[in-house]
């Protein structure tokens, strides 16, 4: 059964913005002004006998003159026969609140100019996507309605080896070139849900999620994945207006959203998998959490659960769902995540191709596994999704796990070297996260998965671990707008057409910073050779002084650290730590800031071009006889690290897999061997903290050096590193 759906999608992403001059690849000019050949508006034309109707939509949404004029666009022009079709559709969906979406009469003429818009935004990207980029096992594909879609390769049936959009709209001939992009001619119009995703679970076919969505009612979580928009007091859309600050460091136009999207991914089981595991009612649901989870605080002898301990509340087996430590309330929150991803948006997911610019910039290395951490709707509790390449506990490298749990992870009985195998051994194979049965909602995904998802002592036990979080999951804003996966094209129409990757952000567009002074906070996206974990990071410059709020994990003492690159521009860096009440607002601006430590000078003097340690180390890793082993702990003694050796910059991770010889890691092929002024990459041991799972801590992050704006800063990741890693006699904390 397909979805029913389509009327006016609101807040598409302006794309009318003016170039960033600095740190930019070069845009291929050939095709801006002449043309030599046949434009998208020629081929469609020529094809006026199949996608007709699909061209009189273009026009009447006055996007035909854009495939006429120079650019890169993809177009997935629906044939006459599937455009009729979808107007039956339209016309007959009684499941939308306006009659008929507002059609005046079944036909092409009795579409609204504003469903023409969104029909023909829909089936446009900016950005050339041939069939060998989209290809696969579900490749999320961007479009300028600012809904992604998902393409995939039939493996069965008449149609096999062919892909399909969205699991409805067969390519039937692809890639036909023209001089400012490719047209692929599709059986019929992608269809997209205008619902919000607690209605599109409602209402999934053959009611798959019938019990998931009676948990998720009873609960009145619905209420809590119900945004679509941050709004203000009075029921308006909150306004992020940097007008004439909306630019670079050196002066140029910057794209900056003006508004903020809201999202949500939940994963949800089956009523197949609850029926597998003894669940046929909400009843078998009720009486399940209630074995999960009655004794799961800590003010049990057998507890894992620091948080209601702490905060002196109960756990309650009874009838009010509502009650957040409620069984059933905890069992369904730990599903939900603030932030709306597709599968292979999930993780920064290996690419089948290595084809394109986007494909090159996955910069993975010596066996390092794309995986992050996210907090979950159950008070201060995360889940980590992983991609585990090397050892999958069963299927294939494509599969994506929640809560896998491999033995001593981050730590080593092989020095240098990721660990032996019966070191890491497989405590808990996690939740296999299903490829097929996704439902794209207006708000956010629900992604179906294979088994029963707890928080549980499994998890816990997973998470005495070296933590890694990125900022692009900490900022759950750049996820649900957008701009964490976005394309290079995307970025070029964004920004006006120029290559720029950079993005400049309102202060207050994040949740998770507070800036005690107007901090100016960019973000920089994929697809160029970036010294960063998995390719991307917020940055800014000027007189910076911010700060981060951390995310939760289990209560304990631990080690954090900061990543940077030494360069001239990066200021004195001196960090807090302060604790609020989570129910108060001002993200702790009033409150007392304990300094972690001594200011970090992050500026060039500390390193020269030939040797990324002077003057604490003398020797690269690679030169000194055991690979830079004594010289770590000299480094350690003055309160920094190496990067990591799990990635590198761009295409420089000539080798995947797990490095078997320490000869290997040698050269710019990785973060801790590389070395030269501004690509080196250091990791400062920040303090040691003690942290309670119940807590809302901050890293507050400010440059000591007064009235020099040209100074910068940079927020890849943060770690924090349980205190029994560090500290770990009989195994090392891994390089990686």
């Amino acid at each position: 059964m397909k979805q029913k759906h389509v009327k006016v999608f609101l807040g598409v992403i302006a794309t009318a913005m003016l170039s960033l001059a600095s740190c930019t690849q070069e845009i291929d000019e050939s095709n801006l002004y002449t043309f030599t050949g046949q434009t998208i508006s020629d081929v469609l034309n020529e094809h006026s006998a199949e996608v007709s109707d699909f061209v009189y939509i273009l026009q009447r949404a006055g996007l035909d003159k854009m495939m006429s004029s120079y650019g890169r666009y993809t177009c997935y022009a629906p044939s006459n026969n599937g455009v009729q079709m979808y107007l039956q559709e339209l016309w007959n969906d009684e499941e939308c609140a306006i009659p008929h979406h507002g059609m005046t009469e079944c036909s092409l003429q009795g579409l609204t100019d504003s469903l023409c818009i969104d029909i023909a935004k829909y089936h446009l990207s900016d950005g050339i996507y041939n069939t060998i980029n989209i290809s696969g096992d579900g490749v999320t594909v961007p479009t300028m309605l600012n809904r992604d879609i998902t393409s995939k390769t039939i493996l069965s049936g008449d149609n096999q080896g062919s892909i399909i959009l969205n699991d409805e709209s067969v390519i039937l001939q692809e890639d036909i070139e023209a001089t400012n992009g490719v047209v692929h001619i599709c059986s019929r119009p992608m269809t997209y849900s205008t619902r919000l995703i607690a209605d599109d679970m409602r209402l999934a076919p053959s009611g798959q999620f019938s019990i998931f969505y009676e948990a998720l009612e009873k609960t009145g979580l619905i209420d809590s994945i119900s945004g679509t928009y941050k709004m203000n007091a009075d029921g308006t859309r909150k306004k992020y207006e940097l007008g004439s600050n909306a630019t670079s460091k050196s002066g140029e136009k910057m794209y900056s959203p003006t508004e903020c999207k809201l999202g949500y991914t939940i994963f949800a089981e089956t009523n197949d998998v609850f029926r597998a595991n003894g669940i046929n009612s909400f009843e078998d649901l009720k009486n399940k959490c209630i074995e999960w989870y009655q004794n799961a605080s800590k003010a049990s002898a057998s507890g894992w659960y620091d948080y209601p301990a702490e905060k002196g509340l109960a756990i309650s087996t009874g009838t009010d769902y509502t009650n957040r430590m409620n069984v059933v309330n905890m069992f369904i929150a730990y599903h939900i995540l603030n932030a709306s991803m597709a599968v292979d948006r999930l993780v920064f997911m290996k690419p089948s191709t290595m084809v394109t610019d986007e494909d090159k910039s996955w910069n993975y290395a010596f066996g390092g596994e794309p995986q992050n951490y996210y907090e979950t709707m159950l008070p201060h509790t995360m889940l980590k999704i992983w991609q585990p390449l090397y050892h999958q506990p069963e299927g294939n490298e494509s599969d994506l796990w929640i809560n896998h749990y491999r033995k001593f992870n981050t730590r080593t009985d092989e020095v240098g070297l990721m660990g032996s195998d019966a070191l890491h051994t497989l405590e808990f194979k996690g939740v296999k996260i299903l490829t097929t049965g996704n439902i794209a909602a207006n708000n956010g995904y629900i992604h179906p998965i294979a088994d029963i998802l707890l928080y549980d002592r499994n998890v816990v036990n997973s998470q005495v671990e070296r933590m890694r979080f990125e900022s692009t999951t900490i900022l759950t804003e750049l996820i649900n707008n957008g701009l964490r996966f976005a394309t290079k094209d995307q970025f070029a129409a964004w920004n006006g057409g120029a290559a720029s990757r950079y993005t400049r952000l309102h202060p207050e567009w994040f949740d998770n910073i507070h800036c005690y002074q107007s901090t100016i906070i960019s973000y920089t996206g994929r697809g160029y050779s970036l010294r960063a974990s998995e390719s991307d990071q917020i940055a800014g410059w000027d007189q910076y002084d911010f700060a981060l709020k951390l995310p939760p994990v289990p209560t304990g003492r631990y080690e954090i650290r900061h990543p940077y690159p030494p360069m001239a521009g990066g200021g004195l860096m001196q960090f807090y730590l302060a604790e609020t009440d989570p129910e108060s607002a001002g993200y702790g601006a009033q409150l007392q800031m304990i300094a972690l430590g001594l200011p970090l000078d992050a500026r060039a003097h500390i390193i020269d071009t030939d040797d990324a340690y002077s003057p604490i180390v003398n020797t690269k890793a690679e030169e000194e006889e055991d690979y830079g082993i004594a010289s770590d702990v000299v480094l350690r003694n003055h309160g920094y690290m190496r990067g990591p050796a799990s990635f590198s910059r761009g295409e420089r991770n000539t080798i995947l897999a797990p490095a078997t010889d320490l000869s290997q890691l040698a050269g710019d092929n990785n973060s801790r061997t590389e070395y030269g002024y501004g690509t080196s990459i250091i990791r400062r041991i920040v303090g040691q903290i003690d942290l309670k799972q119940s807590g809302v801590y901050w890293l507050r992050i400010k440059n000591l050096i007064k009235n020099n704006p040209s100074l910068g800063w940079n927020l890849d990741y943060i770690e924090l590193v349980p205190i029994d890693v560090v500290n770990d006699k009989q195994y090392s904390e891994d390089w990686y």
